[in-house]
């Protein structure tokens, strides 16, 4: 216990740390390092990368020291928007927060319609193959994406995945001049979506909604006239929300 609560404390000053600087500074075999680690990440507290990357503080670490600090969590913030977003559009609505090179959906509102995209609490996929983490990308300072991607390396789930890095950097570009994020099968055949970054009074990224739709039902070139509008009075509610309880 005290050399996983020491390991914690490691992580938080130092924000990156690898198995064999842990094993180093608490005096343990390489071997418990590990183990102590993988414990901590299969909880949240800690994250990776990339395999065999650095461990960094985890979502759960985050929501500890919001609530230590006095600030909400954003899902019950999020929440009644989400279903608000659900009614205005009539399809599923979503809550995702960054983690390393991932989203991980963790608020979610299924759309009424008899075919719809299901629930999608707890999944989790590559952030550069979903509009929710492509929005919170291109809300990120320069030099925290070149540090999350600083191999360049982009994972692919589907043959409509961005898989280069010059062609995700443009699209981010497009993101940040719009202030949207679009999917088109990008991480799941099938399912598409929209999405835009929730940010805290420093501008800094804190989470996205999302329309997730078919793909059959997503809107073409008009989709700026039929998702987006009510997408983003969401996020200006939702981050009204935020600023009187920060």
């Amino acid at each position: 216990m005290d050399n996983a609560l020491r390991l914690l404390e490691l992580i938080g000053e130092r924000q990156a740390l690898r198995v064999s600087d842990a094993a180093e500074l608490l005096a343990v075999a390489p071997s418990t390092a590990h183990r102590l680690l993988h414990s901590l990440r299969a909880r949240g507290f800690v994250l990776q990368d990339k395999p065999n990357g650095a461990y960094r503080p985890g979502p759960v670490l985050n929501e500890i020291g919001l609530a230590a600090i006095g600030r909400i969590d954003i899902r019950r913030v999020a929440h009644p928007m989400l279903e608000q977003l659900r009614e205005w559009t009539q399809e599923t609505a979503s809550l995702s927060l960054l983690e390393g090179r991932n989203v991980r959906f963790v608020d979610c509102v299924e759309s009424p319609r008899s075919v719809r995209v299901g629930n999608r609490t707890g999944v989790v996929l590559p952030a550069n193959c979903t509009a929710a983490g492509k929005a919170i990308l291109a809300a990120l300072p320069s030099s925290e994406l070149a540090r999350r991607y600083a191999d360049g390396e982009l994972e692919a789930r589907t043959n409509s995945s961005v898989a280069d890095w010059a062609v995700l950097e443009a699209e981010l570009a497009e993101i940040r001049e719009c202030g949207y994020a679009v999917n088109r099968g990008e991480g799941e055949a099938g399912v598409s979506a929209v999405a835009t970054a929730l940010r805290d009074l420093t501008d800094a990224p804190l989470a996205s909604i999302a329309v997730v739709v078919p793909t059959g039902r997503m809107p073409g070139d008009e989709i700026a006239d039929v998702l987006v509008p009510p997408l983003l009075r969401a996020q200006e509610q939702i981050q009204e929300s935020l600023r009187a309880q920060l």
